[in-house]
């Protein structure tokens, strides 16, 4: 399968720490591709470094074919690489729905044309509820976020990135604080993001999660690749236990 997004040589600098060294990853048209490591080890740099909120030192980030490195977090986002956040900030005094329409997808070069058959508004009108379905939240689109349960927020912060119809859905941390039914339930709508066209980058330390929706799974420590493969090969890489699974096998 082609690489929807494809990470050529990633490396970040916080001063003199080498965060990220080297790393290379590709994300294949419908599939879900996770980064996993220990705490410290470049998992949140990386998004951050994808989606434009920190600067590369090196590296190239192409996106559907087109190089993306040179743009802007917001030309990232409108060129369709979108991420989450390991914070959930949702307005509470809008409803779910009118949360998810502010951040909707933003104009793009063809949106004139578009336009002309659908209306911008109706246009993410429709795209707000695309995302409520994909997560299975379209019967509490008028609840305000004091209404939902911690689980619920959780998936309207992913609802939130995929209102902007992106090709591939950087995830920082989607499962942190839930429980097993919440995570059982934000895994089952992960399986089914590739089916709508989506690529999923997912960055999580709940295993149990990441064994059951990935495709690929690459591992890194102190900021390098150090594994890459599918899930039950991975996860009895001698390198991989010893630096992220213990002594799990």
């Amino acid at each position: 399968m082609s690489a929807v997004l494809a990470v050529e040589h990633l490396s970040v600098n916080y001063g003199g720490l080498l965060a990220v060294d080297d790393v290379s990853i590709e994300v294949a048209a419908g599939t879900v591709h996770s980064l996993i490591g220990p705490n410290g080890a470049g998992k949140t740099t990386i998004i951050d470094a994808l989606s434009g909120f920190v600067a590369a030192a090196t590296g190239r980030i192409v996106l559907d074919g087109r190089p993306v490195e040179m743009l802007p977090a917001h030309g990232r986002a409108r060129a369709g690489l979108v991420r989450t956040f390991q914070s959930i900030e949702l307005f509470d005094d809008l409803d779910l729905r009118e949360n998810l329409l502010v951040a909707a997808a933003p104009s793009r070069w063809w949106s004139p044309v578009v336009d002309a058959v659908v209306p911008s508004r109706a246009r993410r009108g429709l795209d707000v509820e695309f995302a409520l379905d994909a997560l299975g939240l379209s019967g509490l689109g008028d609840a305000r976020p004091g209404e939902l349960s911690h689980g619920q927020r959780r998936l309207a912060g992913v609802a939130r990135a995929l209102a902007a119809r992106p090709r591939v859905v950087l995830l920082d941390e989607p499962a942190a604080g839930l429980d097993a039914d919440e995570t059982a339930a934000l895994g089952a709508v992960l399986r089914g993001l590739p089916e709508r066209g989506i690529g999923v980058l997912l960055v999580d330390h709940d295993m149990t999660l990441v064994l059951d929706v990935s495709d690929t799974v690459t591992v890194v420590d102190f900021g390098r690749v150090i594994a890459c493969g599918p899930p039950d090969t991975v996860r009895r890489d001698p390198a991989v236990v010893a630096a992220y699974l213990g002594g799990a096998t």
